[in-house]
């Protein structure tokens, strides 16, 4: 499984970006793909994620409200759309995948895309 993570930038404070995870290599019906971010200095946390199958959903506290994650089956993308932004979301965010039902666990991920910088100015 590959994925490929794009559509970061810079954006100011309230506005909106739409991450876009492609993902290739498998039939995915059964996986559930996960967005996380890494903030310098911190942790690496769980921001969203989204079952494949059936489009169940899942969102960290933070974002609840914010983000939205959904999948386009036709073309094996996973998007997560991010209104409303704050400087507190600037961080790398990665995308996931996964077998089974949606994780916030990041130990529970067997594939990972590369990042992509989202940077919210104040």
């Amino acid at each position: 499984v590959q994925l490929q993570a794009s559509g970061g930038g810079l954006v100011q404070a309230g506005g909106s970006l739409r991450l876009s995870c492609a993902v290739s290599g498998r039939t995915f019906s059964t996986y559930a793909v996960g967005w996380f971010r890494q903030a310098p200095g911190k942790e690496r946390e769980f921001v969203a994620a989204v079952r494949w199958s059936g489009g169940t959903t899942s969102y960290a506290d933070p974002v609840k409200g914010r983000f939205t994650s959904s999948r386009d089956n036709a073309k094996n993308i996973v998007n997560l759309q991010m209104n409303g932004l704050k400087p507190e979301d600037t961080a790398v965010y990665y995308c996931a995948a996964r077998r089974g039902v949606i994780s916030s666990t990041m130990g529970d991920y067997d594939y990972w895309g590369q990042g992509t910088q989202v940077t919210v100015s104040s």
